[in-house]
């Protein structure tokens, strides 16, 4: 894999600061970003589903039906 200079540089740093080999920090650096990704697309899916009044009062309504299972066998203590 080829990289610009100036990333090598940064990665050779952090695999220094680190102690870990390169490879491995490019691994995280991927799941990272892999993770940041997701949070990306499901903040646009919100955003859209936010946008359609009819759908995002669906989305509300699940979420009401749901919230009845969350202590759903639990007592109060």
């Amino acid at each position: 894999m080829r990289v610009f200079e100036h990333t090598h540089a940064t990665l050779r740093n952090l695999a220094d600061e680190t102690g870990e080999p390169m490879q491995e920090v490019i691994a995280e650096a991927v799941e990272a970003f892999r993770r940041r990704r997701i949070l990306e697309l499901t903040n646009a899916a919100y955003a859209a589903m936010r946008s359609d009044p009819a759908l995002w009062q669906e989305e509300l309504d699940e979420r009401e039906a749901w919230d009845v299972t969350l202590r759903d066998g639990l007592e109060d203590k």
